[in-house]
C-alpha cells in the first residue's frame, strides 16, 4: 500500500513537471475536458459547446462554431481511434500524447458524443492486449544487448499511460486544491537515502584531482650521509 502511495505521489509531480507554457497549455486542455465531462449529467454538451458559453459571453462571435459543429458532424468520429492509441504512447517523459489524445477525442466526440471516450479506451485496451500477447514469449527474456518485450514492464508502461492519461481533467483543480493547501499543509523534513549520499560522494571523489605517482630521484642521485 505504502508503495501505491509513493507511485501516485511520484506520478502527480511528474504530471506538473513542465515548462510554464506547456503547463498552461495543460490547464486549458484539462478545463476544456472537465467541463465537457461534467457537462454530460446535464444534457450531454458537446465540446465545441463548452467553448460558446464562454466566447457568448464575452462578446465574441460564435456563428464560426456552428458552421465548425456542421462540418464535424459525421466526419470525426474516426480520430477516437487515434485518441485511445495516443493515450497509449504517453510516458512520463511524454505526456503530449495525453493532451493532444484528449484533444482528438473531444474532436471526434463532435460526430459521436460521447461514445467517442468508449471508442478510445476500447482502442487502448486492444492495443495493450495485443501488446501484451507479443510480449509472453519474452517473460523469461534477459535483456542483454536486444530489445525485448516483457510482459511486467508492459503491464508497468500500461499503468503509468493509463494514469497519465485520466488524470488530465484533473489537472487544473488538482492546481487549484493545491494552492489552497499550500499554506497550511506541514511537510515531513527531507531525509537523504544512501544511494544518494554515495552517488554525491562518489561525484565529488572523481572531481578531485587524481594523486601524482611519487617521483623517482634520477640514476646517480643519493641522499643520506654516503651522499657525495
Amino acid at each position: 500500500m505504502k508503495e501505491h502511495r509513493r507511485e501516485l505521489v511520484r506520478l502527480a509531480r511528474v504530471v506538473v513537471d513542465r515548462s510554464p507554457w506547456q503547463l498552461g497549455f495543460a490547464v486549458a486542455v484539462s478545463l476544456w475536458s472537465l467541463v465537457w465531462v461534467v457537462g454530460q449529467a446535464f444534457g450531454g454538451i458537446s465540446p465545441l459547446d463548452v467553448v460558446r458559453g464562454p466566447l457568448a459571453w464575452a462578446g465574441v462571435p460564435v456563428a464560426w462554431l456552428d458552421s465548425v459543429g456542421s462540418w464535424c458532424a459525421g466526419r470525426t468520429g474516426w480520430w477516437a481511434v487515434a485518441g485511445g492509441l495516443l493515450w497509449a504512447t504517453t510516458t512520463a517523459r511524454q505526456q503530449w500524447s495525453a493532451l493532444f489524445g484528449w484533444l482528438a477525442v473531444m474532436f471526434a466526440a463532435e460526430s459521436v458524443g460521447y461514445g467517442a471516450v468508449h471508442r478510445a479506451l476500447l482502442t487502448f485496451a486492444v492495443f495493450l492486449a495485443v501488446v501484451g500477447l507479443v510480449s509472453i514469449p519474452g517473460r523469461r527474456a534477459f535483456v542483454v544487448d536486444r530489445i525485448a518485450l516483457i510482459p511486467k514492464d508492459v503491464a508497468r508502461a500500461a499503468a503509468t499511460a493509463l494514469a497519465l492519461s485520466a488524470v488530465v481533467p484533473l489537472i487544473a483543480p488538482g492546481l487549484v486544491i493545491a494552492g489552497l493547501l499550500k499554506p497550511y499543509v506541514t511537510r515531513p523534513p527531507r531525509s537523504r537515502s544512501e544511494p544518494k549520499e554515495l552517488w554525491a560522494k562518489s561525484s565529488f571523489d572523481h572531481a578531485l584531482p587524481a594523486p601524482r605517482p611519487p617521483s623517482r630521484a634520477p640514476l646517480g642521485a643519493g641522499s643520506g650521509p654516503d651522499a657525495g
